[in-house]
């Protein structure tokens, strides 16, 4: 029994010894503040963002306060940006704002959090023909939308302004464009009190976006198969008077006794 108990102790402890040589040696250890946020920052420019991040978090939870741990804060977060990562982005940019909302460099921070929105959804808005419109979720869209409204209120004159209203333009036609598409799946279905609704919802939510032009189309032709004419020589007017020259009001000249949605092929 004593030479089995012996057998084991040895085995276990070739065991331990055994796990000890393959731990991994933190190289970090003794770093400074400066010293790990410089090696951070080159790996970062090196674009090694997978171990910049690693050095990052190691310089946060070892020296907390102070300017270094605040500039790891914002660098983290562009790279995991940069990482193609956005949902991490995300909070890495609004954990920043909540504990520094006052920084100097809070709008670029605001500007990050709006790109790391804005770049997750040109996935399915940058191909508005090769998915199902009604499976989208414009979620992303609206979040980056928010992110760059809220550095254009705040900050109008920061250098990021600029380039956040350019966004906010593309954002607001793309969403407006989402409810159009999903007005035309329920018009094409039947479904037409469904159709008018999302238009309604973009002519009023985005009133200035180039989309509405083919949400008014279908807004008629859904009030014509309604039977709700007033509703439609309303809808009609407004296609007119804001659209005057459109493709979809010229129509079939070979049958001009008929209204021009009712001839309009999809």
């Amino acid at each position: 029994m004593i030479v089995t108990r012996y057998i084991l102790s040895l085995l276990l402890g070739a065991l331990v010894a055994s796990c000890a040589l393959f731990q991994e040696v933190d190289e970090t250890k003794g770093w400074s503040a400066a010293k790990l946020y410089s090696e951070a920052k080159g790996q970062l420019n090196d674009r090694n963002y997978e171990k910049a991040i690693k050095y990052y978090e190691k310089l946060e939870a070892r020296y907390p306060h102070g300017r270094y741990a605040q500039q790891a804060q914002i660098e983290i977060a562009y790279a995991y940006y940069k990482d193609n990562e956005p949902a991490q982005a995300i909070v890495a940019a609004e954990r920043f704002i909540k504990l520094h909302p006052n920084h100097p460099h809070v709008d670029y921070v605001h500007y990050l959090k709006g790109l790391a929105n804005f770049n997750d959804d040109l996935g399915w808005f940058g191909n508005l023909s090769g998915q199902d419109a009604t499976e989208r979720d414009p979620k992303a869209a609206r979040e980056a939308f928010e992110a760059f409204r809220e550095l254009v209120t705040r900050f109008p004159d920061s250098k990021y302004t600029p380039d956040s209203i350019a966004r906010m333009n593309y954002l607001v036609n793309s969403l407006a464009s989402h409810e159009v598409h999903v007005a035309r799946y329920y018009y094409k279905r039947g479904a037409y009190v469904a159709a008018a609704g999302r238009v309604q919802y973009a002519l009023k939510t985005y009133p200035q976006a180039p989309a509405n032009e083919e949400g008014l189309v279908i807004l008629v032709k859904s009030y014509d198969a309604l039977g709700l004419a007033d509703l439609r020589n309303d809808a009609e007017r407004v296609l007119t008077r804001n659209f005057p020259q459109s493709k979809y009001l010229k129509g079939d000249p070979r049958r001009a006794n008929v209204p021009w949605w009712q001839i309009w092929n999809w």
